[in-house]
């Protein structure tokens, strides 16, 4: 078990052995060895560095001010490093890098590795222990990457693990939906909300559980609060796959609703529509296929009939 405990989801905060490390430096430094820890697989020119982080100063004095910074992070982390070599960061005259052979817990790398994982598997057909690692990623999602930074970099790696997080969550929903722990999906739905509450996505997937969950009013509800939230945040109303959803639970049909998000996967959850609609769907694409090929063979004829004229 590593030692050092590192958090960049939220509140940044380094732990050794369960002990806080109130001081790495000051917010410079702090950001320094937080962009190191996020680029850990790559060694980082000096100069480079230098001008991230200080690029309101000379480059003499942004060089100063990057020793400075690396000899308190290095000598704050060695007063606890339990290393043969007795480094966390790897130093040289020109470049810097997190030592590959440091060992220390990171909370984002925990998550995106479980990320990697189902990114490409749809939520219903998630092994039930994946599912649990996918819970634990998700409960690590404390508050936004680096809550305090302002750098480009931070704006853009937040931007890219909130899209994680996220994503996580729908398929959470979806796998709850497709094994009726209404609940569960509920409780994460939830979370999506209060992270963006315009989430159209998310309504229909509560919507859906609420019905499934035997909850009609529930679900009703779920759509007008979703109709004033859009209105509200983007002056629009909701979307025509939101608004049918709304009249399938309406209408009361059951056989229509146990449906997953996405109109692409295939499997149990094939779609937002009962079998009666998709037969007509079919119909209606066959229909406007036969006139497209009779256009074309019709448009081949008129050329041909050109060519034989010219």
């Amino acid at each position: 078990m590593q030692s050092f405990r590192i958090s960049l989801f939220g509140k940044f905060q380094v732990r050794f052995k369960g002990q806080i490390l109130s001081s790495l430096g000051g917010d410079k430094s702090q950001a320094l060895f937080c962009y190191l820890l996020l680029y850990r697989d790559r060694p980082h020119s000096r100069e480079i560095l230098a001008n991230l982080l200080w690029d309101d100063v000379t480059s003499t004095q942004s060089k100063g001010y990057l020793r400075k910074a690396l000899w308190q992070i290095q000598t704050e982390l060695n007063k606890y490093n339990e290393l043969s070599n007795g480094n966390f960061l790897n130093i040289d005259a020109d470049w810097v890098q997190i030592n590959p052979n440091a060992e220390y817990w990171l909370d984002v790398v925990e998550f995106e590795t479980t990320f990697s994982q189902i990114k490409d598997i749809p939520g219903w057909q998630l092994d039930p222990l994946i599912v649990q690692d996918l819970h634990h990623a998700v409960e690590l999602y404390t508050g936004d990457l680096l809550e305090s930074g302002y750098q480009d970099y931070c704006l853009f790696e937040r931007t890219r693990f909130s899209h994680m997080y996220l994503s996580m969550l729908d398929k959470l929903m979806d796998y709850c939906m497709a094994h009726k722990e209404f609940e569960n999906g509920l409780v994460y739905g939830l979370r999506v909300l209060r992270y963006d509450q315009a989430r159209e996505s998310t309504h229909r997937r509560l919507m859906r559980l609420h019905y499934m969950a035997k909850n009609r009013t529930e679900a009703l509800r779920q759509f007008e609060q979703c109709t004033a939230v859009l209105q509200k945040e983007l002056g629009v109303k909701p979307a025509k796959q939101t608004v049918l959803l709304y009249e399938q639970i309406q209408a009361d049909q059951c056989d229509s609703i146990e449906t997953a998000e996405s109109t692409h996967q295939t499997g149990p959850y094939p779609g937002t529509f009962s079998l009666s609609e998709s037969i007509l769907r079919l119909q209606k694409l066959q229909q406007e296929l036969s006139r497209v090929q009779h256009d074309i063979q019709h448009g081949i004829k008129a050329v041909e009939m050109m060519l034989i004229n010219s």
